[in-house]
Order: C-alpha cells, then structure tokens, then sequence
C-alpha cells in the first residue's frame, strides 16, 4: 500500500456529508487511519461541546474509510454495526483527533476500534464498530 498516495486519495474523494464535517484524513495504513476534525460553533450542544451525533460520525467514516483501505477495489462497505463509550466532553473550538486501528480484517467483515482525543490528549470516546465487506456482483 502506497500510505501517501492513499492519504492523498482518501483527502481528495471526501464525500459531501465528510467535507460538511471538516473531516481531514492525516494518516493511513493498512492497520491503522488517523484523522482531525475541528468542533465548529454549527457542531454544538447547548452546552458549548461537540454533539455526539458529530463525534459517532468522525469515527463511523474513519471505520469505514479504513475498511476501504483494506478490501478489494471492486467491493464496497457498510457499517453493519457500531458502539459508542462517551468518556468527556469535547469543547467548542478544539480539533480533535481520532485513531482508528484494526481489530479483526476477515473477507467478509472488518471491526475498527476508534478513539477520539482532544487537544490536551484526554481520551473523549472509545468507538467500536464492524463493516461489512460486499463483494463486487
């Protein structure tokens, strides 16, 4: 796997909702994505901090794009299923970082373990989910 090639790739072929969230794709491997997202005034609760919905997103798309970069190019990915730990609150203002590593890569199905940290390294969430790999008709 060429690791800049695909950075430059994945940056490029953002889709709309992932360009909406500002989503930036900052390393990738084949066992591990990271990625950065600054919590905008537009991604808030009430209480100045980062939705969840927000934060679940950033680490589904770092699941899924991880996933993408780990299966043959003619299949395609879904998330079949997805758990969420809130640990602290994420502030307004701050770019957060996640890391998503493997946890298990079968033909059929990968699981990807995320973790959101903000700015002062303190861990936010812990995301763990599993795709589904469809194979090309």
């Amino acid at each position: 796997m060429d690791s800049l090639a695909t950075l430059l790739q994945i940056n490029k072929d953002r889709p709309p909702f992932i360009k909406l969230l500002g989503i930036k794709f900052t390393s990738v491997s084949e066992d591990q994505l990271e990625a950065e997202m600054f919590v905008r005034d537009d991604m808030i609760t009430p209480r100045d901090t980062c939705h969840g919905g927000a934060l679940m997103s950033f680490a589904d798309t770092m699941g899924a794009f991880s996933t993408i970069a780990n299966m043959p190019e003619d299949a395609s990915t879904l998330t079949m299923e997805s758990k969420t730990n809130f640990l602290r609150a994420a502030p307004m203002g701050q770019t957060l970082r996640g890391v998503c590593s493997a946890v298990h890569k079968g033909r059929r199905t990968q699981v990807w373990r995320t973790e959101i940290f903000r700015e002062d390294g303190k861990l936010v969430a812990v995301v763990t989910q599993t795709q589904m790999v469809i194979a090309a008709e």
